[in-house]
């Protein structure tokens, strides 16, 4: 019991070293997009129902480097600012799943094909999702927008740029975590568990070609947390284990784009049927993608690199995490001394 104990503290610290520097950014442009991007302006390219919100918010999120848990509070922000809830799905199944960054990274290590197929499939989830959102998750009226209100374009025009500089800080470090802070927390905990009792790879060479490889990564992708660019070395070596291209995008794609902290906040907040929505189009997207690629690819020789030489040092990682907890900490005690 207590070897298991230690193995849950071990991988709860690997899992908030890792996703901790991610989520940081992720909380700090929220705070830039909740001084610079006003209430109109989203309301006007994410509000509304239709493919032209879906399409802006997926090409938008497309090139971001925000990972499945640092996309939260961005793309909680933009729902509170006015994106409709099929904006928002559409951002949160688009943006974690690639990147500028986990683009190069994929070219230099898997390849064109991937490199040009993975934003492809990711814009295509976010598509997919945000109009099932709108056609199935829109009854009831949203009431998670902000109720504050846009009074930026008036009088904030004329406060200092320290003023904005406070304001962005405080809506990235105390407003933003106070709200999601309990949920991303439970919801990391749960991951961490899961990433304790998983080893990475360790169905990659007990299964044979075929659907079945897709299924199994696709149930080890959903709950865990990889974000866009670790995942990509992972994939890679899987792929040198025996896994097909296609079960290896489906890693690619539910990895990043889900876990456990993230469901658990888009059920909080915005609702159980969007919650499920989002994530049977990762599931079902990710299948589809990955039977796609392995059609597209059956011939082609893939040159697998695998050289982690890239990632971040432990020490940012380690600093970030202790910063990370620290914030969650305080906004959770402080929301709880108000009430």
């Amino acid at each position: 019991m207590a070897d298991f104990i230690k193995s849950i503290i071990v991988g709860f610290w690997a899992t908030i070293a890792e996703m901790s520097p991610y989520l940081l950014f992720g909380f700090f442009v929220a705070g830039v997009l909740s001084v610079l991007v006003s209430q109109r302006l989203v309301e006007k390219h994410l509000g509304g129902r239709g493919i032209w919100p879906l399409l802006k918010a997926s090409l938008f999120g497309i090139p971001l480097p925000l990972c499945s848990c640092g996309v939260i509070p961005v793309s909680m922000s933009l729902h509170k600012q006015g994106a409709s809830k099929g904006s928002t799905v559409s951002f949160l199944l688009s943006t974690p799943q690639t990147g500028m960054d986990s683009i190069f990274v994929t070219l230099s290590l898997l390849g064109p094909l991937f490199a040009i197929f993975r934003p492809l499939a990711a814009l295509v989830t976010g598509l997919v999702g945000g109009g099932l959102v709108d056609v199935f998750g829109q009854s009831a009226r949203d009431e998670t927008r902000d109720p504050r209100p846009d009074t930026r374009a008036t009088s904030h025009e004329q406060q200092a740029t320290r003023n904005k500089v406070a304001r962005g800080l405080k809506y990235s470090f105390v407003t933003l975590p106070r709200d999601i802070g309990k949920a991303l927390l439970v919801g990391l905990i749960i991951a961490a568990v899961i990433s304790a009792l998983v080893p990475e790879g360790y169905f990659a060479d007990k299964l044979g070609p075929g659907i079945l490889q897709m299924v199994v990564m696709m149930f080890l992708g959903i709950p865990v947390y990889v974000c866009a660019t670790a995942s990509v070395p992972v994939a890679a070596a899987l792929i040198l284990a025996g896994l097909t291209p296609g079960a290896a995008l489906v890693f690619l794609m539910t990895g990043p784009a889900t876990n456990a902290a993230s469901f658990v906040t888009i059920w909080k907040v915005l609702g159980k049927a969007t919650a499920i929505t989002y994530l049977v189009t990762v599931a079902g997207c990710a299948l589809l993608g990955g039977i796609l690629l392995d059609y597209i690819a059956a011939g082609v020789d893939f040159e697998i690199a695998a050289r982690p030489g890239w990632m971040l040092p432990s020490a940012v990682k380690y600093i970030s995490a202790v910063v990370l907890l620290a914030v969650l900490t305080f906004a959770i005690l402080g929301k709880r001394k108000q009430a």
